[in-house]
């Protein structure tokens, strides 16, 4: 399992558009993906999982990829934060 602290950068925090953003990128991988905030855990790969977050700009989040290509996945999505979405 491959555990990864990322920050929400963009001004607009996690809304709609990154949270959709966030779950097609995830859905690309085989393996399995959640979301630990403050806590509570969902499934990264369910847009109503990751819209329910709602985190604003300087959340911490802790990413947890397990499967066969968990690595790949977490690079992706550790650039697609620290990216800020594209909206940085």
């Amino acid at each position: 399992m491959i555990v990864q602290e990322v920050v929400v950068k963009n001004k607009a925090g996690l809304h709609t558009r990154p949270a959709a953003a966030v779950v097609k990128l995830a859905s690309r991988f085989k393996s399995d993906f959640y979301i630990e905030m403050q806590g509570t855990e969902i499934n990264a790969k369910s847009i109503i999982g990751v819209m329910s977050l709602a985190a604003p700009k300087g959340t911490k989040l802790i990413l947890k990829l397990d499967g066969e290509d968990a690595e790949e996945a977490a690079r992706q999505l550790v650039e697609f934060f620290d990216q800020g979405f594209g909206e940085v």
